[in-house]
């Protein structure tokens, strides 16, 4: 049985018996608290508990979480270039649906769920921070320690509403619960929040110690990782009304560069040697994970245990009898194109012709070089899938073809063989971790600042060092046809595809040309992580990459027909008319929506 670590001990602070610092983690849930005791230094422990259950969604079995899911892979890939929602049609959880076809409006209840459970998450973490607050330190151990920790969590929180509504209400643990309505959702500019959650990582980062007892804590390290993050994001400043980058703030990169510095000398992160290592149980709080959200299975909670439920819908058919969302795009698999020299095709030309085909029953591919990257992250027919024995990844493994085309996404999955999958419902469970944050993104976010910074020849070092570990990587090999099975399987020298990927060479390494390929290695490296959505609108490009994205797919995907990215809409989610009624029809809706 997998340690039951600290971020989802699912303590909701309302139901359970009080629980001490050595035993928390065991704790099963007995009774009714009482009120007394939340206002006691007794119901520390398990207000801070339950503000970190929240990294996975607050109740996430019973809220739903697989539609509103904390890992963002409608609100970040499925928005982007990366995926197609999948499952069972257009109107299977049709508000995912319309969030890829950017039809959403005010009166989607996927996007209220979203902001929802968000300030849920934060109402726990202002609840622990103000009974903190009443405590002394001989009431409370590490008192200035658990501030610290829920202030980062927090911020978490905070930065997420931020990047997906831009407008949102910045509440503090002093303010009275009766006078949430009455908080405006403009009071601050998005620069403004990010600026007031960089300074709650920073005071967080100043008081957290480098290692913490329990595994999952959040520590300095991973605070000073997120308040990296969160300057990058700074650094890119928007219009208020057209959401288009009109400047790039040197201080803010300079403060990446120097926050990601401090990671990267500290010794204690370096990238897995195997890419495939990432979706392994045995390497998930390895050197690679900055920040995870821990998972944890068969520890005597309903349903298989406290597993990513926000990854419930996501595996395939095939032997994990899935629902099969979260399809991967025909634009990412082709992005995986490299050129003669295993390089990326920067210029664009990758999405101009498909590397591959299903059709009556046979699987082609161009003779193209990939990155290795590709079948690491996507499922293909006939091509090995993970270490299973048994059959290669079919095209049946995807439930609605004729909509979503033939592949599925291999991230985030345990082999079917694997001990570590649950058998039966939940649908390929397990406990495997989610990374927040891993050391990937370090480096590419130190490059990003340094190419912006004009200082391009310092950055390729690092982008290379993330494209050296996929060519070190295990190629997957070709799949030998088994009992009887006359199948033709795709076979390059032994490996599945004809693999080639080089690293970048000092010639021709101009700003514009590293911004290209940083950019475009960040999408594969990264690629199906719920981030690449939030990529594009930072850099300012979501509106060319996503309508020249749109064009290519419509001849493929129908539902795209007529479909468009708004700039100065789109790049941010709408207030929901829940929310607006929740205010007392004070809060402003985002440009572009309309009026409520």
């Amino acid at each position: 049985m997998k340690f039951k670590y600290i971020t989802l001990s699912f303590l909701a602070a309302a139901t359970m018996t009080a629980c001490s610092e050595s035993d928390f983690l065991e704790t099963i849930p007995q009774g009714v608290l009482s009120e007394g005791v939340l206002q006691s230094s007794e119901g520390v422990d398990l207000l801070i508990n339950a503000a970190y259950a929240a990294l996975a969604g607050p109740n996430p079995q019973d809220w739903g979480v697989w539609s509103f899911p904390t890992t963002n892979w409608s609100y970040g890939e499925v928005r982007a270039d990366n995926a197609y929602k999948g499952g069972g049609g257009m109107g299977d959880i049709n508000e995912i649906h319309l969030m890829e076809t950017f039809s959403t409006n005010a009166a989607n209840g996927n996007v209220d769920s979203k902001w929802y459970h968000l300030y849920v998450s934060v109402k726990r973490c202002n609840s622990a921070l103000a009974l903190l607050a009443k405590c002394s330190d001989a009431e409370v151990e590490n008192r200035s320690v658990r501030i610290a920790e829920v202030k980062a969590l927090r911020a978490h929180y905070y930065f997420e509403l931020s990047r997906l509504f831009n407008k949102i209400v910045w509440i503090e643990e002093d303010v009275l619960e009766n006078d949430y309505a009455s908080i405006p959702n403009d009071q601050y500019t998005r620069d403004e929040i990010l600026g007031k959650i960089a300074a709650d990582f920073e005071a967080a980062a100043s008081v957290l110690p480098a290692t913490q007892k329990e595994i999952g804590r959040v520590n300095k390290y991973m605070a000073k990782a997120y308040l990296a993050k969160v300057n990058l994001y700074r650094a890119y400043q928007q219009d208020e009304t057209t959401h288009r980058v009109t400047n790039m703030n040197a201080t803010y990169l300079n403060n990446v560069v120097s926050l990601c510095d401090e990671l990267i000398n500290s010794g204690r992160y370096a990238l897995l040697d195997d890419f495939q290592g990432l979706d392994l149980v045995a390497n998930e709080n390895g050197p690679e994970s900055v920040w995870a959200i821990q998972y944890s299975m068969y520890d005597s909670s309903a349903s298989a245990g406290r597993i990513n439920w926000s990854h419930l819908l996501n595996t395939p058919q095939g032997p994990y009898s899935g629902d099969g969302f979260f399809v991967p795009s025909q634009n990412l698999v082709n992005a995986y194109k490299t050129d003669a020299n295993g390089l990326p095709l920067l210029d664009g030309s990758f999405a101009d012709e498909d590397f591959d085909n299903y059709e009556a029953e046979v699987y082609t591919m161009s003779d193209c070089n990939v990155d290795p990257r590709l079948d690491f992250v996507v499922g293909r027919p006939n091509i090995r899938w993970k270490t299973y024995e048994v059959i290669p990844c079919k095209n049946t493994w995807v439930r609605d073809q004729g909509t979503y085309g033939f592949h599925c996404s291999k991230r985030f999955c345990v082999s079917p063989e694997s001990p570590d999958m649950f058998p039966g419902w939940p649908w390929g469970a397990s406990q495997l971790n989610w990374q927040i944050i891993r050391f990937a993104d370090i480096l590419l976010w130190k490059a990003e600042a340094l190419i912006e910074l004009d200082r391009a020849e310092e950055a390729r070092p690092l982008i290379n060092q993330v494209r050296e570990r996929a060519k070190n990587s295990a190629y997957v090999t070709a799949w030998e046809a088994k009992d009887g099975d006359t199948t033709v399987y795709p076979n390059y020298n032994g490996y599945a595809a004809n693999y080639k990927i080089e690293l970048y060479p000092a010639e021709g390494w101009t700003k514009d040309y590293a911004r290209k390929a940083l950019q475009f290695e960040t999408r594969l490296e990264k690629a199906m992580e719920g981030e690449r959505f939030f990529d594009l609108v930072r850099w300012g490009i979501a509106e060319e990459t996503m309508n020249a994205y749109i064009a290519h797919e419509k001849g493929r995907r129908v539902y795209y027909n007529g479909a468009a990215f708004t700039a100065g809409r789109d790049e941010y989610l709408p207030i929901s008319n829940n929310q607006y009624k929740f205010s007392n029809n004070t809060y402003t809706q985002n440009p572009g929506y309309g009026s409520f």
